[in-house]
């Protein structure tokens, strides 16, 4: 479970998050949504490292980022898994040498142990026999399940997803979703997804919370959303769904 408590964040004086609170429980899909420049991949970055907040209090199963050593944020990192926008891969190195990147970087295991666990990932995600092949001879969909192989190759607890289906078709979207379920139901990880495709949040969503100009408006699960009366969310899945038409 992860817990964030007051999360406040600016830029040039600018506040782009105003006390952000949330609880995103473990062994369940959390999703934030919201339209560009409300603070959502701010806040992620927040809760992972990547920026550190102004104020507020980021809470990894009570252990608090902020406030720890360097040896338990250590800890806590490695208890991360990350599927960042797009993929994030190296174009130099094939798609098992992208999986096994983490366990190089921050483990001691063998030589042996690295390559069965990379490809055992790939296996997991779909990706079996694809070790030797760049990302540049792979489709989109394909890079998102190496980013997602290369995510849980440490066993995470938690598994933070920024814009998984950006730049996918529909069905590729959806598979997608698909498997970042599974996995969460699988080993039981603490998910959260950052997000503005609405399909993602009403296929998958079990807690959601709503941004807008950097302060949460909403949060619940997505059987309520239909039942909103805060007119910004309104508003923003309105748009959503015009621009899913409008697709189609």
């Amino acid at each position: 479970m992860i817990e964030i408590k007051d999360i406040a964040k600016a830029f040039n004086g600018k506040e782009v998050l105003k006390g952000i609170s949330g609880t995103f429980k473990q062994g369940e899909i959390n999703i934030v949504i919201g339209g560009s420049g409300t603070g959502k991949s701010v806040l992620l970055k927040c809760i992972i490292g990547l920026i550190k907040p102004d104020a507020g209090r980021v809470l990894y199963d009570g252990r608090d980022f902020y406030h720890s050593d360097a040896e338990m944020k250590q800890a806590i990192r490695r208890e991360m898994g990350v599927l960042f926008q797009g993929g994030a891969l190296f174009d130099s190195q094939t798609v098992l040498q992208n999986v096994r990147f983490p366990l190089d970087m921050l483990t001691n295991m063998s030589e042996a142990e690295k390559h069965e666990r990379a490809e055992f990932c790939l296996e997991r995600v779909g990706l079996a026999g694809t070790n030797d092949r760049m990302p540049s001879e792979i489709s989109g969909g394909m890079k998102k399940r190496v980013g997602i192989a290369r995510a849980i190759v440490m066993n995470p607890k938690y598994l933070f997803c920024d814009e998984p289906n950006s730049g996918l078709d529909p069905l590729t979207a959806v598979k997608i979703d698909e498997l970042i379920k599974e996995i969460t139901d699988e080993y039981e990880i603490t998910t959260l997804i950052i997000t503005h495709d609405m399909n993602s949040v009403m296929e998958i969503g079990q807690n959601v919370l709503f941004l807008h100009q950097g302060l949460k408006l909403w949060e619940g699960d997505n059987t309520s959303i239909a039942h909103s009366e805060v007119p910004e969310m309104n508003e923003f899945i309105f748009a959503n769904k015009l621009l899913r038409d409008a697709a189609q």
